[in-house]
Parts: structure tokens; sequence; C-alpha cells
């Protein structure tokens, strides 16, 4: 789950790190009223939405006075911005953050994520503050330094002034870097981060290391213990029919393809879409059913499924291990009916009661073309898009 820059700075506001003063502000009066509060020399009008690439996208704006405030405020809020993360169709811009300005003397970049390869977290840090660290990493991965950080002893001091000497912190703000960077840590912990990243991380003029910008991911699957960071959730930065998709809990993720995909297991749901692409069709989402859904929960995807108007025909791939083949069937057949089914529909079947499976999906009557394989099924459907 993704949460605001602001939202994000709270929260680490609260474990110790330093970020500048701000307030959010939903319209252009209430984004020079903040301006007023904070009484800097300078303001930063950032426009918020979950996607990196906003200052290229003119989301970012520097204001000298408050007309300048309300000229920005005005300009960003309403506005469509097309970042690299969110694709040509862009993002609305619904609310601001309405920043103090500061003396940036250095950028750098802090950020913590699960190395999956160690099974550890690790703290990577680097000097290019303020530009995306996936061209960093291409272009010069020698500025990148990484700690992996022990679970029971968590990030020492140790480690946290050795990452801060590697990207030439300051020798008299090393002390203030390496708290920074343990309480990030400790923040990453303690609210089941998936990622915690601040780019750029700056030291100021008056000797002060703040988090400038900052993006904080969560563990899905942690939520469940962190019900303040749930009631940050903000609905309008999601697609509604992943939104619609979590509420049975399905893994639901909208791609740009015309071929709907219905699928149990994530594995098999990933060579599902591979397997349509090697056949010349395009994915129109990733959606794995699980291992347990019942035919309340497949009529369900399926109706999530169709309510994307770009899809022109839909593959169901079911191995039925503990998920069973009949059940499967019983949800493809009364999802048909309740929506009309009119567009073209393969479904293969294997596994747990395939037969029984087959033979409720050939007495519905409905129009369901059966596949034999997995190649079978993607052959078909592909053939029958075009």
């Amino acid at each position: 789950m993704n949460i605001h820059e602001y939202q994000g700075k709270e929260i680490l506001r609260q474990y110790g790190v330093k970020v500048p003063d701000g307030h959010v502000a939903y319209t252009v009066d209430e984004a020079v009223e903040a301006a007023k509060k904070l009484g800097s020399d300078v303001t930063v009008v950032k426009a918020q939405i979950h996607a990196g690439g906003r200052g290229k996208a003119g989301g970012v704006k520097i204001a000298k006075n408050l007309d300048e405030v309300r000229t920005y405020a005005d300009e960003i809020l309403g506005k469509t911005l097309v970042t690299h993360q969110t694709g040509p169709q862009g993002q609305e811009v619904r609310r601001l953050l309405i920043e103090e300005g500061c003396d940036i003397q250095n950028e750098y970049y802090i950020g913590v994520v699960l190395d999956r390869a160690s099974s550890r977290v690790v703290m990577m840090a680097s000097e290019e503050g303020g530009t995306e660290i996936e061209e960093v990493a291409a272009a010069t991965p020698e500025k990148i330094f990484k700690e992996v950080i022990d679970p029971v002893v968590g990030l020492t001091g140790f480690q946290a002034r050795r990452l801060a000497f590697n990207i030439n912190i300051p020798h008299e703000l090393l002390g203030k870097a390496s708290k920074f960077m343990i309480s990030l840590y400790t923040a990453f912990v303690e609210k089941d981060c998936s990622i915690a990243e601040i780019n750029p991380l700056v030291t100021t003029g008056d000797g002060e290391v703040l988090a400038l910008d900052s993006k904080l991911n969560f563990d899905d699957n942690a939520l469940f213990r962190q019900k303040e960071i749930m009631d940050l959730r903000d609905l309008d930065e999601e697609d509604e029919k992943e939104i619609e998709a979590s509420k049975y809990d399905l893994s639901y993720i909208s791609l740009d393809g015309n071929i709907g995909c219905m699928v149990n297991g994530a594995g098999l749901a990933m060579s599902t879409m591979d397997i349509i692409k090697h056949y010349g069709g395009e994915p129109a989402n990733f959606l794995d059913v699980g291992g347990g859904a019942t035919a309340e929960k497949v009529t369900e995807a399926f109706k999530i499924i169709l309510s994307d108007k770009n899809v022109k025909g839909i593959f169901v791939n079911i191995f039925g291990g503990i998920m069973k083949c009949d059940v499967i069937a019983e949800g493809v057949v009364e999802a048909t009916k309740q929506v009309g089914l009119e567009i073209p529909l393969v479904v293969r079947l294997e596994g747990t009661n395939v037969a029984k499976g087959k033979e409720i999906l050939e007495a519905s009557g409905l129009n369901i073309t059966s596949a034999n394989s997995m190649a079978d099924g993607a052959e078909k459907i592909v053939s029958m898009v075009k």
C-alpha cells in the first residue's frame, strides 16, 4: 500500500526523522493559508500523487511570495500529471503539500528495502541524490553503498556512520546523519514497510540533515496490525477494479491489453500472461483468485474483469489442487449468466474434479470454448480476439 509524501513525513517525524515543516492543502485558498502559517521566505508547492517524477512533470514549484503560491496552487490542483510511474493516462492532482523552503547544501539518497536474496533488510545510500536510483545503479554502481542489517541487533551506529562516511556527508554532520538513518530503519521495521526511500536527503546551511522527500510503501500482508496506516489509504489514487478486487481478497493488477485472465496461483498467472504474449496477444490483467476460491469469489472476479472496457476476450486457466475445478466451473457459469457475456471465453481446467468441472461447463449450454492445455487455450483466445 502506498501513501502520500506528506503522510510519510508525518510518520517519520514521529520517529525523530527531521523533515521540513509543511501542511496539506486541498484548495487554492488552503494553500495560501498554509504558506502564511509557515512564514517562510521561499515556499515549495508540491503535487501529492502516488508516483515519482513529479518535478519533471511540473508538479513541484518554488514560490517566492504568496501570489506565486496562489498561482502555482491554481495551476497544479486538478492537473493531470504524467510521469514515468503513472503511465500515459497520468494521475489527477487532488491535494498539495505546502512546505517551507530550506538552504540546501548537498543532496543524497537513502533507501531501505528487503533484499530477497539474503532475506535481510538492506539500507542503501548514494551521494547522487535527487536522481533516479535506477539511473545511478546503471551508470555508476560504485556510488551506491549498502549495509545488510542483522534483524536481531538492527542497524548499528557503526553501519550508519560507515554509510554516512562513504557518501561524503560533511564530517560535522556524521552524527546527525547516523541518527537519521537509525530512526529511518526503526520506522521501516515498526510500520511494516516494504520500501522507505528518501530522495533527496539534504544537508542544509544551518547544519541540519533533512528528508526533503519521502516515499513509504507498506506490506499489504501486515496491514491487519497497522490500522492507523490503513486510515491513510487514498482510494482516489488506486484503480477502481483493484479496489473492488481487494474487497474479495483477489490479487488483481490492471494492465493495458485486451485479454482478461483468471487464474489460480501467482506463478501460473504469470505463465499465463507470458503464453498469451507468446501467441501474439496482450493480457488485460493479472488476476489470481487464490487456492480457496468459492463460486461467489469467481463470480466477482469475472465481473471485475468485464468492468474493463478494453477486454475483448477472457481466458480462464485453472489447475485444481486445493482449488476444485467444479467450483471454478460453477462460478464461471454463474458469472456468465449474471453479466450476459457477449465476448469469447476460453476455459482450461486441469486437476481436482476436472471431469466434473467440464461436465458443468458443457451442460450449461453457454458459449464456452474448452481448451486441452494452457498453450491450446492461449492460442484459441488470441485467435478469437483477433
